[in-house]
């Protein structure tokens, strides 16, 4: 696995990724700084947004390895060996994911026990509003709900069905629904294309 260098990772200007966006919200909760990003840590589909860029943040991070295309099928993570990592991040990485449940049981199981997963998937009715196919990314292939009983996307998984499928190999810590700076009462549009709104659920686990 090829992991990309510090001269090829580089702060984008313009409108930033899912991962900046929501920096300043876990810079605030000191639990990300000496709970959940310590150690040695995978960011699955960090790309060009990891959470390696912005490493002196959260001190207690020894090192992030960034596994995206180029390294192989974040499916499967099939090149990974169990229990590698201290924690595992990924922001927005598993709804281009084939199967959710199949991913997030191959994810927990490169996780040392005791270690963390912080997880961030769109919320289905702050991101894809209603639509799908989803207009405002072609490559969604799953949306999430927190827990409803009913859904008008026809791919539709619910977090809180997801996590208990896996309640004897991984504790949540947290599920939240992340609205920061979302405007509810806004015109239809993609709010993800702004400096500042969150349209997410976030769930963190504790691998057993």
């Amino acid at each position: 696995m090829n992991q990309p260098t510090d001269a090829q990772m580089h702060i984008k200007l313009g409108i930033p990724g899912a991962t900046a966006i929501s920096l300043q919200r876990r810079m605030l909760d000191a639990r990300f700084a000496v709970r959940y990003f310590v150690g040695r840590g995978i960011d699955v589909g960090g790309g060009g947004d990891s959470l390696a860029l912005y490493r002196e943040f959260f001190p207690l991070i020894r090192d992030i390895f960034i596994y995206d295309s180029p390294q192989g099928d974040a499916q499967l993570l099939d090149n990974v060996p169990d229990n590698s990592f201290d924690f595992l991040f990924s922001s927005h990485c598993l709804e281009h994911m084939r199967d959710a449940y199949e991913a997030l049981g191959n994810w927990i199981r490169v996780v040392r026990p005791g270690g963390t997963l912080i997880i961030s998937v769109p919320d289905e009715d702050l991101y894809e509003q209603g639509v799908w196919p989803s207009t405002f990314n072609f490559d969604h292939k799953i949306s999430f709900t927190l827990c409803k009983r009913n859904s008008w996307s026809p791919v539709s998984v619910n977090i809180l069905d997801l996590l208990g499928k896996f309640a004897d190999v991984a504790q949540p810590l947290s599920v939240i629904t992340v609205d920061n700076a979302y405007r509810h009462h806004a015109p239809r549009y993609d709010q993800t294309q702004t400096p500042l709104s969150e349209c997410a659920i976030e769930f963190i686990l504790r691998k057993l």
